[in-house]
Order: C-alpha cells, then sequence, then structure tokens
C-alpha cells in the first residue's frame, strides 16, 4: 500500500530516485537514469529499524549476546522493565539514558571482534531476512544513481558499518563504543546516534564531504527522525509510525508504506512490542529458575 502526500510540485520531482520514492511500486521497478546534477556530492540517509528492517535490529543482537552469556539476570529484568515502559508510555530520553549505560555495561570487557562476528552471524540468519524489498528497491536506487549512501542507526558502529557493507551502502553513522586494544571499556564516545544527534551527524559528514544537503534525501519511520528528515530537501516517511505520519502530512512529505495494510501494520506494529516484553520476560523466568534450580 501506498500512500503519498507530497505537494503538485516536488522539488527535483524529474529525478528517478524521488520518482522511485514516490510513485507506484511498478514506476519503483524501473531503472534510474543519470541524475541532472553531479551525483557526487548528493547522499541519501537511512534510518535502519522498521525503515530498512522490519522491527529492531538491536533486540535481534541481544538475542545472540544473551545465548552466548553476555547478560545476567539483573539485566534481563532491566531490559523487561524498560521494554515494558517504552511499550506502555513510549520513549523519552531518561529512558535512552538507562539504556545506553545498560548496554554500556554489558559490552564493557568483551572483544570488538566477538561483537562483530556476532553481528555477522545475525545479519545471516535474522536480518537478512527481515530487509523490505520496497526500501531495498529505493536503496539501490540511489546506488545505480551513483549517490552516496549512508545508514544511520544508534546500534553500535561495528554494526552500522556490518549492515552498510551488506546492502553495498557507503558507510554508516552509528552510536560509538569506546574501545582500548579491541577491549570495550564501557563508555561512550561522544553521543548516542538518536534523535537529534543524527541530524548533527549529517550536518558534519556533509561538510566534510561536500554534501549538498538540499539535493540530498533521508528516509525514516519515527518521529525521532524528523530532524534528520527535515536536514535535506528530499524526506521521505518509510512505514511511519502516527507521529511521523501526522508530521509528514502537514509537510507535505511523501510516505511510502511497505507493511502492507496499515490497520494490519499498526496492530503489527503493537503486537510486535508486547511480543518483545513477553519474550523479555520469558528469559527472566526461566534463567531465574535456572538460578534456583543450581542452587
Amino acid at each position: 500500500m501506498q500512500e503519498s502526500q507530497a505537494p503538485t510540485h516536488v522539488p527535483g520531482a524529474d529525478d528517478p530516485v524521488v520518482v522511485a520514492a514516490v510513485a507506484d511500486s511498478a514506476a519503483a521497478d524501473s531503472a534510474p537514469t543519470a541524475a541532472t546534477q553531479s551525483t557526487s556530492d548528493i547522499a541519501a540517509f537511512f534510518d535502519v529499524d522498521n525503515t530498512i528492517i522490519r522491527g529492531a535490529s538491536a533486540f535481534h543482537l541481544a538475542r545472540a549476546l544473551y545465548a552466548r552469556g553476555f547478560f545476567s539476570v539483573r539485566d534481563l529484568l532491566a531490559a523487561g522493565y524498560h521494554q515494558f515502559r517504552y511499550v506502555s508510555f513510549g520513549e523519552n530520553k531518561s529512558q535512552i539514558n538507562s539504556v545506553r549505560e545498560r548496554a554500556l555495561s554489558i559490552m564493557k570487557g568483551h572483544s570488538v571482534a566477538e561483537v562483530t562476528a556476532i553481528g555477522e552471524e545475525v545479519y545471516d540468519q535474522v536480518l537478512s531476512l527481515r530487509i523490505y524489498p520496497g526500501t531495498r528497491k529505493i536503496l539501490d536506487a540511489h546506488l545505480a544513481a551513483g549517490h552516496q549512501v549512508w545508514l544511520i542507526t544508534a546500534t553500535p558502529i561495528e554494526i552500522g558499518e556490518l549492515l552498510a557493507r551488506r546492502l553495498g551502502a557507503t558507510g554508516a553513522l552509528a552510536t560509538v563504543a569506546e574501545h582500548h586494544e579491541g577491549i570495550y571499556t564501557g563508555r561512550l564516545v561522544g553521543d548516542m546516534m538518536h534523535g537529534e544527534a543524527k541530524e548533527r551527524a549529517v550536518r558534519e559528514l556533509g561538510k566534510r564531504r561536500g554534501i549538498d544537503l538540499e539535493a540530498s534525501y533521508a528516509y525514516g519511520d519515527s518521529a525521532n527522525d524528523i530532524p534528520i528528515l527535515s536536514s535535506v530537501g528530499n524526506p521521505c516517511g518509510i512505514n511511519p509510525e502516527p507521529r511521523l505520519r501526522r508530521h509528514a502530512r502537514h509537510a507535505g512529505w511523501p510516505i511510502r508504506e511497505f507493511r502492507g495494510k496499515r490497520r494490519m501494520a499498526k496492530r503489527g506494529l503493537k503486537t510486535a512490542s508486547w511480543a518483545g516484553a513477553a519474550w523479555m520476560l520469558s528469559l527472566v523466568a526461566r534463567a531465574v529458575k535456572k538460578s534456583v534450580m543450581s542452587r
């Protein structure tokens, strides 16, 4: 299903990649031709979770880390609590900071090579099967047009770069966890790549690489992506949650829906969130039982 709230005149509407972003599926399948502007200074920025990949990539990474003993019962209890708060009340800065600190403590003492290897397995076994074909077509169209393609995500930079490499993208802007001699220290380098930090990263990258942001593109699913969507001349909501959908309608941004019927999508998002909470609580229960029985 497709929904477009684009105005009658869209800047750069003759650009084939814009056509791929706002036209119907048949048009999106057509191969793009060369853009009129030199493409070396044009970039496309893609959020990852629910934009490129269905669901939260960090959730699947966390499952793999738990299976390898990264998490304690205390960590599981904390994760279950934050998942419950997220489902019930939504996201807030305090929650994000708490999750960040917990994640850093979990990573401390583990090697970068170990986490990267686990990420490779997670991509092959899970994430590669959850990529939205529609988003992949848009990403590939940008690459075919000669544009830079950057993934921008709150996940660790090692995972962001892995995803970028597997998708053939230029690179990734992601959260950087400090490491010394290949071992995570438990500290962060700079800000977590989230919300306004994404916008700052995009603008800094634009300056370093001479990117024309007014001629560039951005794709996201959440209201937290509004800063990066607003920083380029060609924003597009993909599978937008309600707050971004409302903002996109008001701003006249195009919207692409790759989740199927909207009513199923809304129900699916909430179901997935509760399923995540239920899974986390089941892990806690099993871990507590195992701990008690081993005494």
